[in-house]
């Protein structure tokens, strides 16, 4: 499958101190003039975002706001159980296997 686009976020708008120093966590930011969730992972001084979007069906991961799933590594879908893992935010299991999240480049200050 194609590499989705890569969304482009300031690194001002994400401060890496104000994260916890591992797992997943949520937050807004705009992106092209609206508000957007985010899903960031980080690891250690590594930080990575993905659009709080669900490829199958268009809706947030989270099962409420900043509160993911999380199964043996993988992200989980809330709403439907597809399971994406964290490198690269490929779904490997559920109702949308093969797609991906769609990833948001960051730079954490």
């Amino acid at each position: 499958m194609a590499r989705p686009d890569v969304e482009s976020v300031s690194g001002s708008l994400i401060r890496l101190a104000e994260w916890p120093p591992e797992g997943l966590s949520e937050i807004e930011v705009p992106l092209d003039g609206e508000p957007q969730s985010l899903i960031l992972l980080r690891q250690g001084d590594q930080l990575r975002a993905w659009l709080n979007i669900c490829p199958h069906a268009g809706r947030r991961l989270d099962w409420a706001p900043g509160k993911f799933l999380v199964d043996r590594g993988h992200l989980v879908c809330a709403a439907h159980g597809a399971s994406f893992e964290l490198d690269r935010g490929e779904c490997i299991a559920g109702p949308c296997r093969g797609a991906s999240l769609r990833p948001v480049a960051v730079s954490a200050g």
